[in-house]
C-alpha cells in the first residue's frame, strides 16, 4: 500500500489540531517622547540600527540609571528608594540588540578602558607603598616586643602613627556579563560600589551557574535586596561574615525568548517578587521592514554627545562615606507637583488591583509601579542635571508615562510566564513543520537530522513531538509506511491549516 492510501485511511482528528499557544497581543507602541533627556539618543540609535525603539530606549534607561545610581537616592510615597533600574528586553535573534547595546554602552567601555589603564600605574604604586608599610611594621613590632623600655615604647608610638595598610586602587570594572552572586559580590569588595549587570545575550545568565537549582534562591534574594537599596551579607564558614552597605546595582539582561520565557514562568522568580523589580518589553519585530539605506549624519553627532556626557558622569566622584566603597547618596526630594501626580497614578494603580479589575493578575508588578515611576523620573532628572535639587512635575509626568507602559507590557507578557518550556519547544517544532518542511508526512529521524537545533536530540525530541501528537499537529503513520521510497518505522502525517502561523 502507498504511503497516499495509508493516509487516507488514516483517521483524522475532526475538529482539527487544537492550538498550543495563544498568540500574545500586540503591546502599545514604546512612548519615547516619555524619555526626555533621552530621546534625542535613543531615536538616534533607532535610526542607525533600525532596531525596534524598544530595544534601544531599554539600553539608554538602563545605561543612565547604571551611570547616576550612585549620586541619589530619590523621593517615594514610601520613603527613600535607589534609582537603579532593573530592566529585561525580550527580542528574537537578528532584532539588533546587542547593536543598540554596543552604540549606547560605547562611553561605559571608553571609561572602562581609561580607567584600565590607571589602574595598573596605581596598582604599581600601591604594591610598593603596600611593601613599604608592611617593611615598617615589621620592624617597629620587633622593637615594640624588645627589652629596651624607652626604644619599646617609642616603636609602639611610631607604630599607632604609622596609620592603616594602604587601601588598593579600586578594580575598574563599571559591568559584568554573567556572574554568579558571589563574583558580584567579591567585585563589590574590590571595586566599584555602583555596578551594572548587563548582558546582550543574557541566556547564558538565566541558564547558568548563578541560576541554577543550587544558586537561584541565593541569586534572586541577593539581586532583590541590591534592587532595594538594602545592606547584603556574607556569611562564610571560611571568611567570616562580610557586610556590603552603600551599593548600587543596575541591570539589563536582553534575551532571545526561548531563553526568557522559563525565567517568566519560574514561580520562585515570580512569587519572591525578583519579575515584578523588572521593566519587561518584547517589542514588536522589525525584521522585514529594515530598509532604510544609510542613515542621518546627525545621528552620528547625537550619539557622539551622548557617549561624552556618559563618561562626564562616570567621571564625576560619587558621594562615599569615609569608606569610598560605600556610597553615602544624596537625597533626590519631589516637588509638590511632582508628589501630587506620583499620588495620583499610584491610586489608580492600586484600585487596578482589586479583584475583577486589569492589573488583578500582575498585581506584583502593580504594587512597585509608582516607585518604577519615581525611579525613572530620578535617572531623567539626574541624567539631565547631576545637581539637580528635586524632580519636576515635567520628569514625574515622564516616570509615570513610561511606568504605565511597562505595567500594560507586564499584563500582556503575563500569559506567555505561565507558558511551560516544553509546550515553547513544541510550538517552535510546529512552526518548523509548517514553514520548513514541504513534505505532507515526516519521520522521526528526518525531525532529529534536520529540525530545530534543540531537538536533534532523542530525549529532546520526545516530549514536544507527543505533544504535538496528542494536541492533532501531528498523525502517527502505521509502522511500515513507505515514505520517500522506504518503509518507514515511525513517521507523521503533518496537518495544516490555513494562517497556521
Amino acid at each position: 500500500m502507498t504511503a497516499q492510501a495509508q493516509m487516507k485511511e488514516t483517521a483524522f482528528i475532526p475538529e482539527g489540531p487544537q492550538l498550543l499557544m495563544r498568540e500574545i497581543p500586540p503591546g502599545d507602541p514604546f512612548p519615547v517622547h516619555a524619555l526626555g533627556p533621552l530621546r534625542a539618543a535613543v531615536e538616534a540609535v533607532q535610526d542607525v540600527t533600525q532596531a525596534p525603539v524598544g530595544i534601544a530606549a531599554q539600553s539608554a534607561l538602563s545605561v543612565a540609571s547604571l551611570a547616576v545610581q550612585g549620586f541619589a537616592d530619590v523621593e517615594t510615597l514610601g520613603g527613600n528608594a535607589p534609582i537603579s533600574l532593573f530592566c529585561l528586553t525580550i527580542a528574537e535573534s537578528g532584532e539588533r540588540k546587542s547593536s543598540c547595546d554596543r552604540l549606547l554602552m560605547r562611553g561605559v567601555r571608553d571609561y572602562e578602558r581609561a580607567q584600565a589603564e590607571t589602574y595598573r600605574a596605581d596598582m604599581a604604586e600601591y604594591e610598593v607603598a603596600r611593601e613599604i608599610w608592611t617593611g615598617k611594621r615589621k620592624r617597629l613590632m620587633g622593637e615594640a616586643a624588645g627589652s629596651d623600655k624607652v626604644k619599646a615604647a617609642r616603636a609602639e608610638a611610631d607604630l599607632r602613627a604609622l596609620g592603616p595598610e594602604p587601601r588598593p586602587p579600586l578594580a575598574p570594572h563599571v559591568t559584568a556579563q554573567e556572574p554568579t552572586f558571589e563574583g558580584l559580590l567579591k567585585l563589590f569588595q574590590i571595586g566599584r560600589p555602583a555596578l551594572g549587570l548587563f548582558s546582550d545575550e543574557a541566556g547564558g545568565f538565566i541558564g547558568g551557574h548563578a541560576m541554577n537549582s543550587d544558586n537561584k534562591l541565593k541569586t534572586l534574594a541577593g539581586l532583590s535586596q541590591l534592587w532595594n537599596g538594602d545592606t547584603v551579607n556574607r556569611i562564610r564558614a571560611g571568611d567570616g561574615a562580610t557586610d556590603y552597605p552603600g551599593r548600587r546595582l543596575a541591570m539589563h539582561l536582553m534575551a532571545q525568548p526561548v531563553a526568557a520565557r522559563p525565567l517568566l514562568a519560574d514561580p520562585q522568580a515570580s512569587g519572591q517578587g525578583f519579575l515584578a523589580r523588572f521593566l519587561i518589553t518584547e517589542p514588536p519585530s522589525a525584521i522585514g521592514t529594515r530598509l532604510q539605506r544609510g542613515h542621518h549624519p546627525q545621528s552620528d553627532i547625537v550619539l557622539s554627545g551622548f557617549t561624552t556626557h556618559l563618561m562626564r558622569i562616570l567621571g564625576t566622584p560619587m558621594p562615599t562615606g569615609k569608606n569610598p566603597q560605600e556610597l553615602a547618596p544624596l537625597r533626590l526630594p519631589l516637588s509638590s507637583g511632582a508628589r501630587e501626580l506620583l499620588w495620583r497614578f499610584y491610586q489608580a494603580a492600586e484600585s487596578a488591583q482589586a479583584t475583577g479589575k486589569a492589573m488583578e493578575h500582575v498585581r506584583a508588578y502593580g504594587s512597585k509601579s509608582a516607585e518604577q515611576a519615581a525611579r525613572i523620573a530620578g535617572v531623567l532628572t539626574l541624567w539631565a542635571d547631576l545637581d539637580a535639587s528635586e524632580v519636576t512635575p515635567q520628569a514625574m509626568g515622564w516616570g509615570i508615562e513610561l511606568a504605565q507602559f511597562y505595567l500594560g507590557e507586564a499584563r500582556r507578557l503575563a500569559e506567555a510566564g505561565l507558558v511551560s518550556e516544553e509546550t515553547m519547544k513544541a510550538e517552535s517544532l510546529r512552526k518548523w513543520l509548517i514553514a520548513s518542511w514541504s513534505h505532507e508526512d515526516i519521520t522521526r529521524s528526518e525531525m532529529l537530522q534536520l529540525g530545530p537545533n534543540p531537538l536533534r536530540d532523542a530525549k529532546a525530541l520526545g516530549g514536544p513531538l507527543a505533544m504535538l501528537v496528542k494536541t492533532g499537529h501531528l498523525q502517527a503513520l502505521p509502522a511500515g509506511t513507505v515514505i520517500r521510497g522506504g518503509a518507514r518505522k515511525e513517521a507523521y502525517r503533518i496537518v495544516r491549516q490555513a494562517n497556521a502561523l
